[in-house]
């Protein structure tokens, strides 16, 4: 019997791409779980349209939701964005060395010398 594979989880980096999916995870990371009334506080939008934010992390794996009574507090899970730091990694060690260039560049005093003068 062929199996049926399962859904793909949403995209983490799609979820990350909205600044204001981003500001969420931010505040979760500073203060915490919290019920989505006191996170829509922090929005001047809509309360639907910050549910709607939370269901697209909450798919991403990136929220964790659990209801207490009427209320649905939402946790951080930092453990999909360990994909999102494999992926930055090769970037870094990129951008480290060139910057690292550019300060051996500017110690030497190379930099101030007129174009063509270094050479």
């Amino acid at each position: 019997m062929p199996r049926t594979p399962a859904p793909a989880r949403p995209d983490v980096f799609a979820a990350l791409a909205n600044p204001t999916r981003r500001d969420l995870l931010q505040a979760l990371l500073e203060r915490g779980p919290q019920p989505a009334q006191s996170l829509a506080e922090r929005f001047d939008m809509a309360r639907p349209s910050v549910s709607e934010h939370l269901r697209v992390l909450r798919e991403a794996g990136l929220v964790e939701e659990r209801r207490a009574g009427r209320q649905r507090i939402y946790r951080l899970e930092a453990e999909p964005l360990r994909e999102v730091a494999d992926w930055l990694a090769p970037y870094e060690r990129f951008w480290r060395t060139r910057l690292a260039g550019l300060r051996d560049l500017l110690d030497s005093g190379a930099a101030d010398l007129p174009p063509g003068a270094g050479s």
